[in-house]
């Protein structure tokens, strides 16, 4: 169901990536060192106070959620980011050629922390990679691009840590991993999808001709205890 995507960290949290997932019935998180995004069943008081309880680390936390109005009440927000929700709706993508791309696992890790940390996409931590599904562009030993999955929401797979290093943009690099991710994500039976900055006016245009089409607006909620 389309609906999953309303709240696509809860139904990842209790569908494809519930073996990352700790918590109860109506608040979960990702495992500690995975990934800060947590969720509630639906945004009342009872569910972000039970949400307390699960997210027991001194860090921040950050939620998903269409909601322009939260009040995520005993919690605090700290700050929001703005963006949009994109499903891809094109053809299915030849595989990409004339490039190299390699299968990223543990051994790539402290690679991919360099590269995230140069280029940041987003939270990218020493297990993140349990989300599985990451791939990579090397220039010798160096890994210079990288995309894999992120939230498998039920029927809908996210495609997230999608970087390029500042010296290699324009190649094309990051386009190709976006396509080896879109052939792999529905070789599976399942629907593509990622989010984007609404401020990230160029990726959106990059990923709109693409074939990926708005569905909705997404706010990511910072929160603090």
């Amino acid at each position: 169901m389309i609906d999953e995507l309303n709240n696509p960290v809860w139904s990842a949290l209790i569908t494809g990536n519930r073996t990352l997932a700790t918590g109860g019935q109506h608040a979960k998180a990702f495992h500690a060192g995975i990934s800060p995004f947590v969720a509630v069943e639906q945004n009342s008081r009872e569910h972000y106070q039970l949400l307390t309880q699960v997210a027991t680390g001194e860090g921040p936390v950050a939620v998903f959620t269409t909601d322009k109005d939260l009040d995520p009440s005993p919690w605090e927000i700290s700050s929001r980011i703005d963006g949009y929700q994109m499903m891809f709706e094109g053809e299915t993508p030849q595989s990409p050629s004339g490039l190299s791309i390699s299968k990223l696992t543990e051994e790539h890790v402290p690679a991919m922390l360099e590269l995230t940390r140069i280029s940041p996409p987003g939270p990218f931590m020493e297990g993140t990679i349990r989300f599985g599904g990451y791939e990579g562009i090397f220039d010798g030993q160096q890994l210079v691009a990288m995309a894999g999955h992120r939230f498998h929401s039920g029927h809908h797979v996210e495609i997230s840590a999608v970087c390029t290093h500042p010296d290699y943009t324009g190649r094309g690099y990051a386009r190709a991993l976006i396509q080896n991710q879109i052939i792999q994500i529905r070789a599976s039976g399942n629907v593509p999808y990622l989010h984007v900055r609404s401020d990230n006016v160029r990726a959106y245009q990059i990923y709109q001709n693409m074939g990926f089409v708005t569905r909705t607006e997404m706010i990511i909620y910072i929160l603090k205890k």
